[in-house]
C-alpha cells in the first residue's frame, strides 16, 4: 500500500514535468528533479538515515553527492509549494474513492486549517554559523490542513524564519476559493485577511486578537445555550473597510467552564458564515478542529523525518519539510483506506500513525528487492477508482489491532519548586533509589 500511494504521488514524469513549468532559475542537466526527491523521501519516510547514505544507496544517482547537495540547496519555494498542491490533487481522488462519498463536516463547505510551521535549529555545517552562538533556524512554512481528508493541501515555504505569519499570508489568500471554510487562530486576525478571504467568496471561523482587527459591536451580545466546554453568546459586529462598506461579521463567544493554560476564561471568535448554515454553538464546537492541524505537526515530527537538523541551508530544509508533508498524505491515504476496510469509525479503534510508519520501515526494503520494479510499472495505469478498490483489497489483510492508538491519559500537573543547584546537579543510583524508595 505505501508503495503504490508513492509511486501515484511521486510518479517521475509528473515530478520532472511540474520541474519545468514551475522552475525559475534551476534547469536540469543530469540530475533530474524526481531523483532528488525520491531520495529525499528515504530520508523522510526514514528508510535511511540522512541523505548522504541515501544517495551512496541509490543506483539511479547520475552525479556526485556534491552535486545532489547543491541542486538540493538551490530547490526554489515556488516549486516545493508546487510539489505539495500537485500530490495532493493526486491523491485527494484516491482517497474519495476510498470514502465512498462520506458526508463532510459542514455540508457545503472544504474545511482548511492553517497554521504556521517554524522547523528548529539545524546543526552549523554552514561555515557563516559556525561562529554563532545562538540557533540558527532554517526557516518556516505556513500549512494548510484538510481535516476531512486528513491531508496537507497547501504548504507555503519561507526562507526567512523571522517573517512574520501574517506577511506570508498574504500570498497564501490568492490560493482561497468560494465553498470553503478557513478556521485560523488569532495571529491571523487582522483586517487585511479576513476582508480578503470575504473577496475570494471564502468563509472562515477565526479566533479573535485583543487588538486586532478591532471590531465594532453592532447589537448586545445574547445567550445562546451552553455547549460540552462551556456557554455560548453571538452578537453582530463589524469591521471598517478603507473603500467599501463595512464587513459584517458574528461574533461569538465561548464562556469556558475551566480557564486554558493562559488563564483566559472567554474565548471570542469571528465568522462571516450565514446563521442558517451554521448557529453559533456549531461554530464554537468546529473551532476545536483547529487542535487537528496540532495534532498532524507532532505526527509529522515524531512518525516522519521533517526536521533534518543536517539540513542547515534554508531550501534544503524546506524541501525536507515538504517532502515529509508528502509522505504524511501518503500514511493518510493508507490508515483511511484500513479506516474504511475494517470500518473502524463505528469502533473503538484508531490507527496509530507511528505504528503504520513502523511497520512500513520494518518491510519496504526487502519487498523492493523482492519484487522487480517492472512489476510495478502496471499500476500506473490504473484510475483514482481503480487504486482505491486495490488498497482497499490490500486492507483486508491488516491486522488494526496490531496498529491500534494507545490513548494515554490526562497528564497530572505537579510543581517542581526550587532547589539548589548543588541538589538538582548530584548523581544518584537509580539502584538505590528503588531499594530504599528515597533519594539518599
Amino acid at each position: 500500500m505505501a508503495r503504490l500511494g508513492l509511486q501515484r504521488a511521486l510518479d517521475p514524469a509528473w515530478i520532472d514535468g511540474l520541474f519545468e513549468q514551475e522552475r525559475e532559475t534551476q534547469y536540469t542537466r543530469e540530475l533530474l528533479f524526481s531523483t532528488t526527491v525520491e531520495i529525499m523521501s528515504l530520508v523522510a519516510v526514514g528508510l535511511r538515515p540522512s541523505i548522504h547514505a541515501a544517495a551512496k544507496a541509490s543506483q539511479s544517482l547520475p552525479v556526485s553527492i556534491t552535486a545532489l547537495y547543491d541542486k538540493i540547496n538551490r530547490t526554489e519555494p515556488r516549486l516545493i509549494r508546487a510539489l505539495v498542491q500537485g500530490c495532493a490533487n493526486r491523491l485527494e481522488p484516491v482517497v474519495q474513492s476510498v470514502l465512498c462519498k462520506q458526508p463532510l463536516s459542514v455540508p457545503g463547505y472544504r474545511l482548511r486549517i492553517v497554521d504556521g510551521s517554524h522547523l528548529p535549529a539545524s546543526e552549523k555545517r554552514l561555515k557563516p554559523l559556525r561562529e554563532f552562538r545562538g540557533a540558527a533556524l532554517p526557516g518556516q512554512s505556513l500549512v494548510v490542513y484538510d481535516p476531512d481528508m486528513a491531508m496537507i493541501v497547501d504548504l507555503m515555504p519561507c526562507e526567512d524564519a523571522h517573517t512574520q505569519e501574517r506577511a506570508i499570508m498574504e500570498t497564501l489568500l490568492e490560493s482561497a476559493e468560494p465553498a470553503q471554510l478557513w478556521i485560523a487562530d488569532r495571529n491571523f486576525s487582522t483586517r487585511a485577511i479576513l476582508t480578503g478571504w470575504q473577496r475570494r467568496g471564502s468563509a472562515f471561523i477565526v479566533r479573535e486578537h485583543g487588538r486586532n482587527p478591532g471590531p465594532s459591536e453592532l447589537e448586545s451580545r445574547r445567550e445562546i445555550g451552553g455547549i460540552e466546554t462551556g456557554l455560548v453568546y453571538e452578537q453582530a459586529a463589524c469591521i471598517a473597510r478603507e473603500s467599501d462598506t463595512p464587513l459584517e461579521l458574528r461574533r461569538i463567544e465561548l464562556h469556558l467552564d475551566e480557564a486554558t493554560e493562559d488563564g483566559e476564561t472567554v474565548i471570542r471568535l469571528l465568522s462571516n458564515v450565514p446563521a442558517t448554515h451554521l448557529d453559533a454553538q456549531a461554530i464554537a464546537r468546529l473551532y476545536r478542529k483547529r487542535w487537528s492541524i496540532e495534532n498532524m505537526f507532532q505526527r509529522l515530527e515524531s512518525v516522519l523525518n521533517s526536521e533534518i537538523r543536517s539540513l542547515g541551508h534554508p531550501r534544503a530544509a524546506l524541501l525536507g519539510f515538504g517532502v515529509a508533508a508528502l509522505a504524511y498524505n501518503v500514511l493518510s491515504v493508507i490508515a483511511t483506506a484500513v479506516k474504511s476496510c475494517h470500518e473502524l469509525d463505528a469502533g473503538e479503534i484508531e490507527i496509530s500513525p507511528y505504528y503504520l510508519a513502523t511497520e512500513i520501515r520494518a518491510h519496504y526494503a526487502g519487498m523492493m528487492i523482492a519484487v522487480p520494479a517492472a512489476q510495478w510499472q502496471a499500476d500506473d495505469t490504473l484510475t483514482p477508482e481503480q487504486l482505491g478498490r486495490m488498497l482497499i483489497n490490500i486492507a483486508t489483510h491488516v491486522d488494526p489491532r496490531k496498529l491500534r492508538k494507545h490513548v494515554r491519559g490526562p497528564k497530572v500537573s505537579k510543581k517542581k519548586g526550587y532547589v539548589a543547584g548543588c541538589v538538582a546537579r548530584r548523581h544518584v543510583s537509580t539502584a538505590r533509589v528503588m531499594k530504599n524508595g528515597c533519594v539518599d
